[in-house]
């Protein structure tokens, strides 16, 4: 019962840690991006800079029972948590894009704890390569004009 509670105050902790940071990083970009990407959930891996979230990395995987059990209710919490956040009337839109996504980083983070060890050496490897393919796009593109 403890340690229910604990994740839960730990998942609203961070889903807080997670607005007031991408708050600061919005203030902190003046020049909008280039192109918009569709925010899509990410993984738990280390995030070199927060930027666009990666692709689905479960995709493909084969899950047992129990597996699919655990991420289908961990998905019912999640989205239950993202209802209460978009119809909160005291958010601004900036607040609630921010707790939305951290509570897809919370969710993800949790589906990659139920996977088995071979499971998340596959998604590491997924996050591995798009890190790879992010820099080599990165070093092809010109240097954006700071003014």
């Amino acid at each position: 019962m403890d340690k229910n509670r604990f994740a839960k105050t730990g998942a609203v902790a961070f889903g807080l840690i997670s607005l007031v940071a991408m708050q600061g990083l919005a203030r902190a970009q003046s020049a909008p991006a280039a192109t918009a990407q569709t925010p899509r959930a990410a993984s738990p891996g280390d995030q070199p800079n927060g930027d666009a979230l990666p692709p689905d990395y479960f995709a493909g995987l084969n899950y047992t029972d129990e597996q699919r059990a655990e991420i289908d209710k961990i998905h019912q919490e999640t989205e239950s948590h993202k209802a209460v956040v978009s119809k909160a009337q005291t958010l601004t839109a900036d607040q609630k894009d921010a707790m939305l996504l951290g509570y897809t980083r919370i969710e993800y983070g949790r589906i990659f704890n139920v996977l088995s060890p071979e499971q998340q050496k596959q998604v590491r490897k997924k996050i591995n390569a798009r890190r790879a393919a992010d820099q080599a796009a990165q070093k092809n593109q010109p240097p954006r004009n700071q003014n």
